[in-house]
């Protein structure tokens, strides 16, 4: 085994990064396969029921795994994750909280804008005693112990998807192609991925995060290679989204199609999901144009 392994490292050079791809996700799956039945059958789940509350432990069997994946191929590639955009200076965690803030603005930009034309309303309210008028109380919706909760989560499953994929599969990609070819086969792995857990409401969905890849791609590049910025952003896309979805506190209210605030109300399914992600580029590309002036 461990011949096999110095042999892959002798070879690595020589491997068409496609195949390294390949390599990589072939071995994440069969590691990761004896752990997702175990964790199946304690969940008393199969295929094709719906995951619902059951995709975390499963998430987190696979993402587990992860840590020890990046280690052997870092080794084998004879490289570093510092090389992919992790390392553990200030700088870093600077420019993930800085990431944190500009995904939360674009959120709030996103659905205040949406509220205010009427395609969407807030299930949850309270009414003033002063007015009569409903009062949307976003600071209780967002600052709450389930919702700060969602943003840990959301800060590890975002350091783990941009550690893998505008870390180590955009580099490795970058061997053989250029860095816009990479970040689209990069970004459309990413996508695909997304299908393993509920591919009928992923299926829309899948232009939008092929997008949200090459977005986040740009964020890489605009940090001067660092992951940091991609991980805030990311993290917070995943925390506003995933605690306004779990407390069901918006819905359509049906004045323009539903293509237009996300199918399934899910805003990557949207046009309005979709400009935030371009609006967020354009940021990100005016950050790019700044760093590069200095």
């Amino acid at each position: 085994m461990w011949n096999s392994i110095t042999n892959l490292r002798l070879l690595s050079p020589s491997i068409p990064a496609i195949v390294k791809i390949i390599l990589f996700f072939s071995t994440w799956v069969v590691l990761w396969l004896p752990a997702a039945i175990v964790v199946a059958r304690a969940l008393k789940w199969h295929p094709p029921q719906p995951l619902g509350n059951k995709k975390l432990p499963l998430l987190a069997s696979l993402y587990l795994i992860v840590p020890f994946i990046l280690w052997a191929t870092t080794w084998i590639e004879n490289t570093s994750f510092a090389s992919w955009g992790w390392d553990w200076q200030p700088a870093v965690l600077m420019s993930l909280l800085r990431g944190l803030g500009i995904g939360t603005i674009g959120l709030v930009i996103l659905f205040g804008v949406q509220l205010t034309a009427g395609w969407i309303e807030l299930k949850t309210s309270e009414i003033s005693s002063e007015t009569g008028e409903k009062i949307i109380n976003f600071w209780a919706l967002i600052f709450n112990p389930a919702s700060l909760l969602t943003l840990l989560l959301g800060l590890w499953i975002s350091a783990t998807e941009e550690l893998i994929f505008r870390g180590c599969l955009q580099t490795i990609l970058q061997q053989d192609y250029s860095v816009l070819i990479a970040a689209a086969i990069a970004s459309l792995i990413f996508a695909i991925a997304h299908l393993i857990w509920e591919a009928t409401e992923t299926l829309p969905q899948l232009p939008g995060l092929w997008l949200m890849g090459m977005v986040l791609t740009l964020a890489r590049i605009a940090d001067s290679g660092s992951l940091g910025l991609a991980i805030g952003i990311h993290a917070a896309w995943i925390w506003g989204i995933t605690t306004i979805d779990t407390a069901q506190a918006i819905k359509p209210t049906s004045s323009v199609p539903e293509w237009i605030t996300g199918i399934a109300a899910k805003p990557l399914a949207g046009a309005a999901g979709i400009l935030l992600l371009l609006a967020t580029a354009a940021v990100l590309f005016l950050i790019q144009i700044s760093v590069n002036q200095r």
